[in-house]
């Protein structure tokens, strides 16, 4: 098809293009968009090519913009119906290399074009014919093209022009919403670069919108640290801080405070990160300033006229800045600009009972909300403000707080928030929190806040706060109650810890609270709620009773020593250390031994039998070699671990502990040691012959340990240096009798074992000699049964028998004749009988009932009938004798 004006190819037309004037561009554009709208377009590597040289006439005629700016409008329009992947991809690059054009005209219309890529709709006269690309395929066609990196590089070209501006920002936001894209725009710094914009002046407000909105998805998009580095300059915390400041004290739209609490959450992040100058900018002491002057009211220049109102936008603004302090909190720097600022006062300011709120106030729900919160924060932030929280009452407060926590008083918390979780219906939250406070300060060990503590009473009352937790817990156990009950332990054992009179105030009530705890049955420890560390709390609230004979008297009546036995008995790793060491401090007491002798577990497992095994399973866990009975191998190293044996010799100064020193905090066999110790190694009951192998060598534990480190200290000085020959021969000397010492212990095993073996065949003898008198015995009963039924069946046997007693009596009368005596026979004539004559005969015989006959009795009924007539002539008879006759 050919133009009646113009030339036929688009070659020709590309040429005319080069070597026309401007005014004739104009007719020849029109020429090609009819060319278009009558034939399928192919290829557009003419277009590029056009577009391209008409860019280069720019810079000699303006009579080019126009024509230019309909070519890229033209190309925006097909490039919705443009399948050819590799001219797709120049095209974007073109777009945005057009952007150096010094046109302004050109350079909106190059975003606009940008824009309609992520339109859909086509115009009406292009969409006979031709099926529109997807918004997936157009969006990456975007990022291989590279056009988020160039069009960030192009904000440096129109940084002077407002609108311009605006348009690149509009089609970075769009870019923006892909990964791929904001990391190309990370790569050209835009976070930077976006942040430098934000104080430029704009009536329209959409720079900081279109600018945070970007931020926001290079946050969500790209790395978070990235990011954050990029805006950490000087100059971005400067532009953030001004803009910031302007929409607090001049933003009264919603949009407005929307747009500040989106740009408090960057300075958030900004806070967290050390290497930003926030301090230094003066922006962390306007946080913390806006954070504490609603309740301290002490007027601050920097917030001088700013009045919050108590909509959902300034309530989220309070919500963010006490977070903004929780951060603040962890960098040292800031310490003294919370203590300049009223920070502790102002958190103290919620911990107050709650009440209800007036008509300009924020709702029940919002102000339990930041009372949690800046509870949680007070937890944070006053162990580093010690004097600031002693100087405003803070324990007081706290301990009066909790006081209404437990009260009658008729509150429902709402516990709508992430601090309020658990607290709907009553004040769970709020006496959770106030103990993580306590907790933080507590923990310090300082001596001012624990003696402020007690003496106002602390630690009876959180013996009241205990109970009243653990009776709420029976009802229905869930993780806030056992941290509850975690904390006041950890408060408890803190306080009481090296003061006897604390101890005192504790005994009998604390003993009795404890004992529930450490009874807690052990499936529970899984359950994945907090049993677990409310059991070691309980445990390491023991330091309460241990030192106080009262307090520990008690316990042990409460069969408190059993219990822990018990524990120690279920074998969990985790509780060996704790148990053991609790054991022997409370062997210090002369009754305990007394009770840990008579323990008795499964099976009936004495206290030195179970000892001994985890001694055992200790040594295998360290790797000690050991024979197949549990003898000594390594004559010179009896007790040291594989690891230990590994570690290479590294001379140390003498300030240093040594390997050896070091093993014995990190295992439990110096505990075992200790507490067998108290126990004594002799008669102890219940053990094994392999019990007696493991207790010779716990026996001798310090005299190896001391060998141990007496070998290290060879090793190091041959390291360093040869020792003089006197100091040699010593060390030579000590080797030895620690090697001797090993041996006199491996003699002792094997002692002990070979007089097991003699015990056991000895009491196998035993046995076989039993077994033996057993049968024998047997075998005179058997021939006596013979004998009987011998006699029974045959009569000349029975008469030989008879014959045979006879002579038998005969031998063992005496032979000395009584003078004068008559002499009476001891037989009864016509008796033929072998067994010993008297007035009562025993007959064994078959029961009439299994052989009948007339004596078979097959009614019961006549036997009871028969017993109770004999007994009532018996009764009739007793009662003729003792009666009297009466005249």
């Amino acid at each position: 098809m050919e133009s009646s004006d113009g030339p036929h190819t688009f070659s020709s037309l590309a040429f005319w293009c080069t070597h026309s004037q401007g005014w004739y561009v104009s007719k020849i554009l029109g020429c090609w968009i009819n060319l278009l709208q009558n034939s399928p377009l192919k290829d557009l590597a003419q277009i590029i090519e056009i577009l391209n040289l008409c860019a280069e006439k720019m810079n000699e005629q303006e009579a080019f913009t126009e024509p230019l700016c309909e070519l890229i409008k033209l190309c925006g329009l097909l490039s919705k119906k443009i399948k050819n992947f590799v001219n797709y991809i120049f095209f974007l690059f073109l777009t945005g290399y057009l952007m150096r054009v010094p046109s302004s005209q050109v350079r909106i219309q190059i975003c606009k074009c940008v824009v309609s890529f992520y339109n859909t709709e086509l115009p009406r006269k292009l969409l006979s014919g031709y099926q529109p690309t997807s918004a997936n395929y157009k969006i990456q066609m975007a990022e291989l093209g590279g056009l988020a990196e160039t069009l960030v590089l192009s904000l440096a070209l129109v940084e002077n022009q407002l609108t311009e501006k605006l348009w690149v920002l509009k089609v970075l936001q769009h870019l923006s919403s892909s990964g791929v894209n904001c990391r190309l725009m990370m790569k050209a710094q835009a976070a930077s670069r976006l942040c430098l914009y934000l104080n430029d002046v704009d009536p329209s407000g959409q720079l900081v919108f279109r600018s945070s909105e970007i931020l926001w998805n290079l946050l969500e998009n790209t790395s978070k640290e990235e990011v954050v580095n990029q805006l950490s300059s000087l100059e971005c915390v400067y532009a953030l801080k001004e803009v910031f400041v302007d929409l607090l004290m001049h933003g009264f739209r919603h949009y407005d405070r929307q747009l500040r609490n989106d740009l408090l959450v960057i300075a958030t992040l900004l806070a967290q990160n050390p290497a930003a100058p926030m301090i230094e900018s003066g922006f962390t002491k306007l946080l913390i300033v806006l954070a504490t002057f609603t309740e301290v009211k002490i007027p601050n220049p920097l917030v001088k006229g700013l009045k919050l109102t108590y909509s959902y936008e300034d309530f989220e603004l309070k919500k963010l800045l006490f977070n903004v302090i929780g951060f603040l909190s962890k960098d040292p720097r800031a310490v003294q600009l919370l203590s300049e600022n009223y920070v502790i006062p102002a958190l103290l300011y919620y911990v107050k009972p709650n009440q209800k709120p007036g008509f300009h106030d924020w709702s029940a729900a919002q102000y339990e909300e930041l009372q949690l919160h800046a509870i949680a924060i007070l937890a944070s932030v006053a162990p580093l403000l010690v004097d600031k929280y002693l100087s405003c009452q803070a324990n007081t407060l706290l301990l009066v707080f909790l006081e209404w926590c437990i009260g009658q008083d008729p509150f429902f918390g709402q516990g709508n928030s992430f601090h309020g979780r658990g607290g709907r219906g009553n004040k769970l939250a709020q006496m959770r929190y106030s103990l993580r406070v306590l907790r933080s300060v507590v923990s310090l060990h300082d001596d001012a806040v624990n003696l402020n503590l007690c003496d106002q009473g602390a630690i009876s009352q959180l013996l009241d706060i205990l109970k009243y937790a653990a009776n709420k817990s029976k009802e229905k156990e869930d993780a806030i109650l056992l941290e509850i009950q975690a904390n006041i332990l950890f408060l408890l054992s803190v306080l009481c810890e090296n003061d006897l009179h604390r101890k005192e105030l504790f005994s009998y009530e604390g003993v009795d609270i404890l004992i529930p705890f450490i009874q807690m049955d052990p499936r529970k420890l899984y359950s994945g709620l907090g049993h677990s560390c409310l059991l070691f709390c309980a445990l390491d609230c023991l330091s309460c009773v241990v030192g106080c004979y009262i307090a520990e008297d008690y316990f042990l009546e409460k069969q408190g020593i059993f219990l822990l036995l018990d524990l120690l008995a279920l074998k969990q790793k985790n509780l060996y250390s704790i148990i053991l060491g609790i054991l022997v401090e409370f062997c210090d007491n002369p009754k305990t031994t007394s009770h840990i002798s008579t323990w008795r577990g499964e099976k009936d497992q004495t206290a030195a039998n179970l000892l001994i095994q985890l001694w055992r399973q200790e040594e295998l866990e360290l790797g000690v070699k050991r024979d197949g009975y549990g003898r000594i191998v390594d004559m010179k190293r009896p007790i040291a671990s594989s690891l230990q044996k590994q570690q290479e010799v590294v001379p140390m100064p003498a300030s240093c502990p040594s390997f050896a020193i070091m093993e014995i905090s990190e295992n439990i066999r110096a505990k075992i040691y200790s507490l067998l110790c108290k126990l004594g190694f002799e008669n102890l009951p219940g053990l094994s012959a392999k019990d007696f192998v493991t207790l010779a060598i716990i026996e001798h534990y310090i005299d190896f340990k001391v060998g141990e480190v007496w070998h290290e200290l060879c090793a190091e000085l041959k390291e360093e240096f040869r020792p003089v020959t006197p100091d040699e021969e010593a060390l030579k000397f000590i080797s030895k009798v620690s090697e001797d010492t090993g041996r006199m212990v491996a003699t002792l095993q094997t002692e002990v074992l070979e007089s097991q073996r003699h015990k056991e065949i000895q009491e196998e003898e035993k046995t076989y000699t039993k077994i033996q008198a057993i049968h024998k015995q047997r075998e005179i009963v058997n021939k006596s049964w013979e004998n009987f039924l011998t006699r029974t069946s045959n009569y000349e046997a029975l008469k030989k028998a008879k014959r045979l007693q006879e002579k038998s009596v005969e031998a063992s009368r005496s032979k000395l004749k009584t003078q004068n005596g008559a002499v009476h026979s001891t037989d009864i004539k016509g008796l033929s009988t072998t067994i010993g004559s008297g007035r009562l005969v025993t007959v064994q015989s078959t029961p009439p009932q299994l052989v009948g006959g007339p004596l078979a009795v097959t009614d019961p009924s006549v036997c009871e009938g028969a017993l109770k007539k004999i007994k009532r002539v018996k009764m009739l008879d007793s009662v003729k004798k003792d009666s009297v006759p009466v005249e």
